[in-house]
């Protein structure tokens, strides 16, 4: 278990408020308590405070001394695996949205970042998106994925974003999935800049946790919270506020369908009720009920679109004049 400190009912007796990662005002308030419902790395508890200075949720306290603990080897980044037919069809909209993107950047020859990329397989994507993307970096932790990205041609850069020494800037940085991984996004965000060439764009997608499902799985390990993987959660104001700070400006944001926190809250119910069995050997992303629980959701999460925001977010920016 974590220290008592950073249980709420502790933490209103102690006057124990962490700082927040952002503003570093310890104005905080206790948020939730969740667990690691779906690869089962521990039994602790960790709790998320919330800023309401910042508009942000985070962890306390980070793990980032753990991470080969938190992020074990059948982490679903790590592997390819066989594609559902849900994501199949996410793919085909991921190649059509950057078609989209790429073509409004001008030039002849463009060079493309993935942070957090591992084997690059995204980055495959984007070149067969558009012929102009004649250079591809990625920049993650995972040693193991470097002779795969290699052998795919591209750039294999093995470290963290705010460490790597990278050469010239980029026409094009993604950062799908992990900002919310880091304890200091607004140094990620600031590199990042630097590394974005005038007329380029950085396209983002992180939860958000102003949505209907964080709600209702707020107390119950919401999995949109990817406890203890996720250290700051963001909601749409929060998020470009930091941005615009940054010196990056928003030219496009949308929310899109989060059936993969829908399908594995859903699941964690299931296993409560007895009906299915999670560990550490078979982690939630894995079981067998998945695809069906994500077309389901992708479905509803569809049709409830123009009129709710959803749980993640996708946000698409330029450097700011």
């Amino acid at each position: 278990m974590n220290a008592p400190a950073h249980f709420p009912e502790l933490a209103e007796m102690t006057g124990h408020r962490p700082a927040c990662p952002l503003c570093g005002k310890a104005e905080t308030r206790f948020h939730a308590e969740a667990h690691d419902i779906e690869y089962c790395t521990s039994d602790e508890s960790w709790v998320w405070h919330a800023c309401d200075h910042c508009g942000v949720l985070f962890i306390d306290p980070m793990p980032v001394d753990r991470l080969s603990e938190i992020y074990p080897a059948n982490y679903y980044s790590y592997g390819a695996g066989k594609a559902s037919t849900v994501q199949k069809i996410k793919e085909a909209l991921d190649r059509r949205r950057f078609k989209g993107l790429l073509s409004a950047i001008p030039g002849t020859e463009l060079s493309v970042l993935d942070i957090g990329g591992g084997s690059g397989w995204l980055l495959d994507m984007v070149k067969g998106a558009d012929r102009r993307v004649t250079h591809t970096t990625v920049v993650d932790l995972d040693a193991g994925a470097a002779d795969l990205a290699r052998a795919k041609g591209h750039t294999f850069v093995q470290g963290r974003i705010e460490d790597a020494e990278l050469e010239g800037q980029f026409d094009f940085i993604l950062m799908l999935n992990l900002i919310e991984h880091v304890s200091d996004p607004r140094a990620m965000l600031a590199k990042v800049r630097r590394l974005l060439k005038p007329g380029g764009q950085l396209f983002i997608k992180t939860p958000n946790y102003n949505s209907l499902d964080a709600r209702l799985f707020r107390h119950r390990s919401w999995a949109g919270f990817h406890t203890p993987r996720h250290f700051v959660l963001f909601q749409r104001r929060s998020l470009e506020a930091l941005c615009n700070e940054c010196g990056l400006e928003p030219t496009s944001f949308s929310y899109t369908q989060g059936a993969p926190f829908w399908s594995v809250s859903l699941l964690e119910e299931l296993r409560k009720l007895g009906v299915v069995k999670i560990n550490a050997d078979r982690p939630a992303v894995t079981h067998p009920l998945i695809p069906a629980l994500q077309a389901a959701s992708a479905a509803f999460d569809f049709l409830r679109r123009p009129f709710a925001p959803l749980s993640q977010m996708e946000l698409v920016l330029r450097p700011a004049d």
